[in-house]
Formats: structure tokens, C-alpha cells, sequence
């Protein structure tokens, strides 16, 4: 142990001022780590060396990560903080106050390119000794803002605008559709359209009148929201839009009848434990522990394939309302994908495709599972920013209208 030198050391390099640092730029980022984790990097690195990337990157992300969501973030930013000296020195310069110029286009997640951005407000030299503390949100802001947010893609959200829009979203009512059930009610003394006598009321309300008839009683059908099934694509493309829609779904489905909540990936995972939960954010923990293939491939044909096969009995008759939350970047076999479909659509009332895409003017599903998705959908619908999740509600329910 003697001959080992501490990281950090003046003689041995700066890694551990360095590790420090990237911790900072990880926190920018959305990941939950703090100044223990960061300890615990440094001497992951100690224990591993520095010989082999591939080894420091794997025992850094084992003790300075806790969620499957930022995984990816974590990886493509370890990449660029530690590709070579010259380009972290850039990327530490990037960071001080008197750092100028422009950085060149880059195709990395918006957390990450917040994470090595300069912060506009420079800190003064008595606020370097301050702790690191996390911003909290306010959902009061200017009407120029929040129209920006409004209409903002959820893909190019920076970190801090990702949690806010998160929060934001929670508040948005989706009324799921209903129709009229079995069961009956009492119309009252005003009546309802289609309501009918109840004679065994009208008899015995004139049973307590001596045989005077002052108030004939009527039913009527109860208003029953459809039962909803939901699946949502958790792959590598959709890494952006599931956890918000995730969030959205949970509190705006709240009130609504049954509802069975599916994510897909490579696999098919069952969310309906996680969504009985009353705390969204417990909602969020329990699915990210559930889903173990976060950010990977589509195979939405196979993931329907298994919710034939074992969850079959979720679908009730065919009253169910289906949404399905994918980009369609499927990356099965097409003939499975439309197989598994025709059979989803005979035991469904509607089969809408809420697809993120939509963003883009002239959008075309080329793509072939994006093709069969679109063959087979009732409506395929924009789910990228919070304007289009205000009007989901009402195409749903003007969808709903034009099927009865």
C-alpha cells in the first residue's frame, strides 16, 4: 500500500480535482450525486487505476449512479470529460467565468451539453467557497417563458427546464372518455335524455301518497370511463419522452377507471403495480427499478406478443381504449408486428398512436414499423411538448365521439 500514490497528489496529476469536477458537471446534468458518491469515485479510481478507460468509466458509474435513466447521460459525458488532456482541459476551461467563443455543434443530449456549458451568471470569487445547492423551480414565471416551455420540445429541454416542464406537466387533466354501462341510477325528478321509467319507484312512491302518483322516478345509465391500456416505448429513442409522459399519465389518469400500464422495449414490463401507487415521484422509482431495459431496442411486435399470451385478460371486451406511446422506430419482424396488431384491434374499442415525432413538419411513418402502426392506428397523435398534451383531452374525447 506504501507504494501507491494517492490520487490528487501535486507529483501524480490532478484526477482527483478532476473527478470532483465531472461530479459538478454530472449534477448540472439531472444525476442525483453528491459529495459522498464523488469520494467514492476517487477511490473507485484509486482501486482500479487509470490504465484502462473502459475500467475507470465502469467503476465510476457503479458508485455515481442510482437511476437507469441517467446511465446514458452519465456515459456520454464521462466520453467527453475524460477523452484525452487537451479536450478536458477545454471542457474545465469551458467552465470559468472568462470563458469565450462559441461551442461547436453537437449531437449530444441536451443534459449533457447544459453540463459542459459555461453557466451564464458568473460566480463571484466569495460564492466559490459556497456549497453546491440544487435550484428549486418555481411554476410562476414570466408569460414569455412560459409560452417558450409551452411549445418546447421535451427532447431539447436542458436538465434544469426537463424538471420543470416535468412538474408542469402533473397538472394537465386527461379525461378519459366513458360511455354508458349496464348499471343504472336514479335520473332524477328532472329527467335525462334516453332515461326510462322506473315503475317499481313510481308504485312505491304512490304506495306512501295514498295511491296519488306526485312523482314518477326514472333511470338512467351510468356514465363507466373506458378501461385504458397504455404502453410506452422505453427505448434508447424515447429515453426523453417516457419518464415525463410516464409522470403525465399517472396524474392525469388518476380518477379514471381501470387502467393497465405496459412499458416495451426488448421486453415487455408490467407498470399497473407502479401506477397504484399515489405519489408520482414513488411511481417514477418503482418503474425505473422494474424496467431493466431502459434506453435499449424496440420490438413492439414481440412486447405485444407477450401481452397476448400472458396478460390477455387485461383487455375488457372490447371497451378498451389502447394508447400507444412510440416514435415507431420498431426493430422486429413487420409480419410479427402486424399480426400482434389485428389482434389487438379486434379486442379494442380505439387503438391511438401517440407519437413524439410529430414534432417535425411532413412527417411520414417510413420507417416499417412505423408503417404498420400506422396502417392499424385509429388517430396517431403529437405527445412532444406541453401544448400538444393540453389537446390530447380533447382529441380524444372528439375521437371518441366519432366512433360511437
Amino acid at each position: 500500500m506504501a507504494g501507491i500514490q494517492q490520487l490528487g497528489d501535486a507529483r501524480s496529476g490532478k484526477l482527483a480535482g478532476n473527478i470532483t469536477a465531472f461530479g459538478r458537471a454530472l449534477r448540472r446534468a439531472g444525476v442525483r450525486t453528491d459529495a459522498a458518491r464523488i469520494a467514492l469515485a476517487a477511490e473507485a479510481a484509486t482501486l482500479v487505476g487509470v490504465e484502462d478507460k473502459l475500467d475507470l468509466g465502469a467503476a465510476m458509474e457503479a458508485v455515481m449512479v442510482s437511476r437507469e435513466q441517467d446511465r446514458m447521460v452519465f456515459r456520454e459525458l464521462f466520453d467527453a470529460w475524460f477523452r484525452d488532456p487537451e479536450l478536458a482541459n477545454k471542457l474545465l476551461a469551458q467552465m470559468l467565468p472568462s470563458a469565450e467563443g462559441k461551442a461547436e455543434p453537437s449531437k449530444r443530449r441536451p443534459r449533457v451539453r447544459e453540463a459542459l456549458t459555461a453557466p451564464r451568471n458568473a460566480a463571484r470569487p466569495a460564492e466559490l467557497a459556497k456549497p453546491d445547492r440544487e435550484i428549486e423551480f418555481d411554476a410562476a414565471m414570466t408569460s414569455s417563458d412560459r409560452q417558450r416551455l409551452q411549445h418546447a420540445d421535451f427532447n431539447a429541454l436542458g436538465a434544469s427546464e426537463y424538471r420543470l416542464v416535468e412538474r408542469l406537466a402533473r397538472d394537465i387533466a386527461l379525461p378519459v372518455p366513458s360511455l354508458p354501462s349496464r348499471r343504472l341510477r336514479a335520473a332524477g325528478d328532472a329527467g335525462q335524455q334516453h332515461a326510462r321509467m322506473h315503475w317499481p319507484g313510481v308504485l312505491h312512491e304512490a304506495a306512501r301518497t295514498g295511491g296519488e302518483i306526485l312523482r314518477l322516478p326514472r333511470l338512467a345509465r351510468r356514465e363507466q370511463p373506458l378501461p385504458l391500456l397504455v404502453l410506452v416505448d422505453v427505448s434508447g429513442s424515447m429515453e426523453r419522452y417516457a419518464r415525463l409522459l410516464l409522470a403525465f399519465l399517472h396524474a392525469a389518469t388518476r380518477r379514471a377507471g381501470r387502467r393497465d400500464v405496459f412499458a416495451f422495449g426488448t421486453a415487455l414490463t408490467d407498470l399497473t403495480p407502479a401506477f397504484r401507487l399515489a405519489d408520482t415521484d414513488d411511481m417514477l422509482v418503482a418503474a425505473g427499478v422494474a424496467i431493466d431495459d431502459f434506453a435499449g431496442g424496440t420490438r413492439l411486435g414481440a412486447s405485444l406478443a407477450e401481452l397476448r399470451r400472458a396478460h390477455a385478460r387485461r383487455l375488457t371486451g372490447r371497451r378498451t381504449l389502447v394508447l400507444v406511446i412510440s416514435d415507431g422506430l420498431d426493430t422486429g419482424e413487420p409480419e410479427v408486428l402486424e399480426q400482434e396488431l389485428l389482434w389487438l384491434k379486434r379486442h379494442s374499442r380505439r387503438l391511438l398512436w401517440l407519437n413524439p415525432l410529430l414534432r417535425f413538419d411532413g412527417y411520414a411513418p417510413l420507417a416499417r414499423g412505423a408503417g404498420v402502426l400506422h396502417r392499424h392506428a385509429d388517430a396517431m397523435l403529437a405527445v412532444h411538448n406541453l401544448n400538444a398534451l393540453e389537446q390530447l383531452a380533447a382529441s380524444l374525447a372528439a375521437l371518441m365521439r366519432a366512433g360511437r
